[in-house]
């Protein structure tokens, strides 16, 4: 190896190993003789890469894309971030007051988790699992989740361009946006039939339990005596918002575990005094069903409080932190999970129905209405139990 490879392969190795033993992520695998062998094949591969490519390697943008695909390839949430980037994340800056209502993930290119109910990219019709190709004729492909987020913030009254694709990747569909100040109520509520209830969480936040609360006793007036509550695209909130909002229905028992690193696992218990709501419960889930609904919806359907009625939720139940790198970049990196009641992971595998419904295949721009055949599925469920 050449002098100035040597000083590349340095250049390029050194973040990557103080990475390996900033905040104790990966000390216990650099311990094994295997990761040791996987950065030498590493110095090897830069090694050649610089002494035989076609032309000048630049070693700040390799350097970039060897972090991004070691971040990537960890799970979805996970993501490299420039200093920029890892510097808004740090000051919690979102990037805007005004938003379009997407909540993305990534798998290849930037993933729509869900459209807030109301807002700009639910009534263009966006939906759960449409994929965002580019945004402002920016390519998504090595995009993090974060960085698109933020792009999709600003003032209100502009405009943002989203290339889609649905289904056939061949047939991309531009759509034009404009930036609002989404809001609306949390919690709506109204009645499915005569005896049941129809509760609609959109997101989950500290005052959630008692919104939910309130509305299934408004509901209990009007003669409900079972409830379906919907969970089709709620993501937003705290996954621990989630869990909160579970003690409503489930009386002692586990919530939900929480993992660490080292298969550290603490039990989240339920308490005597939670389950002020004994009614029967169904709820619908959908691929947008995440995070602080998926605790919720563990923690019923874990202690037999709930089924869940409709397709397998998306599998998001983690939480992340900023590792920064000596270069100001930073890893928004996974540090803790959160598992079903009975010890079963939900992140990257998501809570399978009890009752399957099978999603409908809507056309790009179709604004027909639909007959809600989740909808109807939980009430015929929740009119045979007994």
């Amino acid at each position: 190896m050449t002098s100035r490879s040597r000083v590349l392969v340095l250049a390029i190795s050194t973040p990557i190993i103080a990475f390996a033993f900033i905040g104790g992520y990966l000390g216990q695998a650099l311990a094994k003789d295997d990761t040791y062998q996987h950065l030498r094949v590493f110095e090897d591969v830069v090694s050649l890469v610089i002494n035989n490519y076609v032309e000048p390697v630049d070693v700040k943008e390799a350097m970039k894309g060897a972090m991004r695909g070691l971040a990537d390839n960890l799970d979805p949430e996970s993501a490299y971030l420039t200093p920029d980037l890892a510097r808004s994340r740090e000051a919690n800056d979102p990037g805007g007051p005004a938003e379009i209502g997407l909540d993305l993930t990534r798998q290849y290119y930037l993933r729509v988790v869900s459209a807030r109910d109301g807002s700009p990219a639910a009534k263009a019709g966006i939906r759960p699992g449409d994929f965002i190709r580019a945004i402002d004729n920016r390519p998504t492909r090595d995009m993090s989740a974060y960085e698109g987020s933020r792009l999709l913030r600003g003032a209100p009254g502009t405009k943002v361009s989203l290339l889609l694709i649905r289904g056939n990747a061949a047939d991309p569909h531009m759509v034009d946006l404009v930036r609002e100040r989404v809001a609306g109520p949390e919690v709506t509520s109204r009645m499915a039939d005569g005896t049941t209830g129809y509760v609609r969480v959109q997101q989950f936040s500290a005052d959630s339990p008692a919104r939910i609360k309130q509305a299934i006793d408004a509901l209990a007036k009007t003669g409900a005596t079972r409830y379906v509550v919907d969970l089709r695209g709620t993501s937003r909130g705290d996954l621990d918002e989630g869990l909160a909002a579970a003690r409503l229905f489930v009386k002692g028992g586990t919530l939900g575990v929480r993992l660490a690193r080292a298969d550290r696992k603490e039990p989240i218990a339920g308490q005597p005094s939670d389950g002020a709501v004994t009614a029967p419960i169904a709820l619908l889930v959908d691929i947008g069903t995440a995070g602080p609904a998926e605790t919720f919806a563990a923690a019923l359907a874990g202690n037999d409080r709930a089924d869940l009625v409709g397709t397998n939720t998306l599998g998001r139940a983690a939480r992340q932190r900023l590792v920064k790198l000596p270069d100001q970049s930073g890893l928004w990196i996974t540090y803790l999970r959160y598992l079903t009641p009975s010890g079963d992971p939900i992140h990257e595998k998501g809570l399978m129905p009890d009752v399957e419904v099978e999603p409908v295949e809507i056309e790009f721009g179709s604004d027909a209405p639909l007959p809600d055949a989740a909808l109807q599925s939980a009430l015929q469920h929740l009119s045979a139990r007994k």
